[in-house]
């Protein structure tokens, strides 16, 4: 495919084509030819309030479940909003800024969110990542049920992520700005009045 060709049908891609995503289910994110891809929200410890002794347990407990589960991958993504390129446009406009009242503004505003960027240090999302490939559908909910076991057995606090888990998942991947706390899924679903 010549290079005009490629770009021209990059412009008729759509929005799901260009991100690699057909559809999100119930329990999974449907792909492209990477898969069906389930995902399981582990609640992340306080390492730093654990003995080293708790902290080889849980490492042993990981490894136990990495040992059983060959499919397994692991993602470890913000779970909230980065301010960082907030915080490198602010200081970019306190060095070009000439009124000294809008530099303390600025700098007031840099503070706020190193705060709030502060406040969310811990807000990380550890994610168990299941790529499911040409499995029979009666099957998948049995063997994802026994992944979940599995981790709680270990003693990993898990959840298996929903839609809107799903949602606000890519939401933060692609956006690194979460804004709402519930996700259409269409643009402007919420203003469409359906006549029954």
């Amino acid at each position: 495919m010549r290079r005009n060709d490629k770009a021209e049908a990059k412009k008729r891609a759509s929005t799901r084509q260009l991100i690699g995503t057909k559809e999100i289910t119930e329990y999974s994110l449907q792909t492209y030819g990477h898969g069906e891809l389930v995902y399981f929200i582990i609640k992340p410890s306080n390492i730093s309030v654990l003995s080293e002794a708790s902290i080889s347990t849980r490492i042993y407990a990981l490894m136990t479940v990495l040992k059983g589960i060959a499919e397994i991958e692991i993602l470890c993504l913000n779970s909230r909003e980065n301010f960082e390129d907030n915080k490198r446009f602010l200081r970019s406009r306190i060095e070009q800024e000439q009124n000294p009242v809008v530099r303390k503004l600025l700098e007031k505003d840099l503070s706020f969110l190193d705060r709030i960027q502060v406040q969310m240090a811990t807000a990380r999302e550890f994610l168990i990542l299941i790529r499911l490939r040409n499995e029979k559908e009666k099957e998948v909910l049995p063997y994802l049920s026994r992944i979940e076991k599995s981790l709680k057995e270990q003693g990993f606090s898990v959840k298996r992520a929903d839609k809107e888990d799903i949602k606000r998942i890519l939401a933060v991947y692609f956006e690194q700005n979460v804004t709402t706390e519930k996700f259409e899924d269409f643009d402007g679903e919420r203003w469409v009045i359906l006549n029954e």
